[in-house]
């Protein structure tokens, strides 16, 4: 069960496709900022923002999608987090979305989430977009650690009898990063739809209102060329 503030924060299920694309399309998720490293970084996401690729999956991502619901089983399980198709929204910025693979809150609110990976290649550390999309999700939820699991396999078959997991804990620096690089994947969203930059000094706090009320307007338009 969740808080009546964590379930108002429910904004589409990815068990409804169509919904829930149209619904990231209108903001920032950790897919989206699981590659936003570099200034160009967040360019090549602005625009693939906006001309989303027509890739449909592979093999690979089919295998993926095959097994993440027998791992999430296993998950709940072992460590009683449970499965999740919702998509939420950040509490102050509705504009940062997140699907978490798993999420429990418990009894004392604390907010614990899951995310679960397949992979062809022995990992001796998870790979760094793996690690930005968990603190986004973190940094969305307000959750205090992932429990990170994944399935190594060989011709699409498991290596193993049980997916292999550790700990993530929440990282408050590694977030203000990705929260820095996110603004500025909107900012640039804004110029490429508008033609306009985003003015960022000499306003008074009446003019940051009514710009940020423009911005927010400008980028929930995207969603209609999606």
């Amino acid at each position: 069960m969740f808080t009546p503030d964590l379930e108002s924060r429910i904004v589409a299920d990815s068990r409804d496709r169509v919904a829930w694309m149209r619904a990231r399309s209108q903001g920032i998720t950790a897919t989206d900022v699981a590659h936003l490293s570099t200034p160009a970084s967040i360019l090549r996401a602005a625009e693939h923002k906006l001309r989303p690729s027509s890739f449909g999956g592979n093999a690979y991502t089919d295998h993926g999608r095959r097994r993440e619901p027998e791992i999430a089983a296993w998950v709940e399980e072992h460590h009683g987090i449970q499965p999740s198709t919702s998509l939420f929204r950040a509490e102050a910025e509705k504009r940062h979305l997140a699907t978490p693979d798993g999420i429990v809150q418990q009894s004392d609110g604390v907010i614990v989430l899951a995310e679960i990976k397949t992979t062809n290649k022995p990992w001796r550390t998870i790979p760094r977009a793996y690690l930005r999309q968990v603190w986004w999700q973190q940094h969305v939820l307000g959750a205090e650690r992932t429990l990170f699991a994944w399935e190594e396999h060989r011709d699409f078959r498991p290596l193993h009898d049980e997916p292999k997991t550790v700990w993530i804990d929440r990282d408050e620096k590694a977030i203000a990063e990705l929260v820095a690089k996110a603004t500025a994947l909107i900012d640039e969203l804004y110029r490429m739809t508008t033609g306009q930059s985003i003015p960022q000094d000499g306003l008074s706090p009446r003019e940051q209102a009514m710009l940020k009320a423009a911005t927010a307007d400008a980028y929930r338009a995207l969603a209609l060329t999606d």
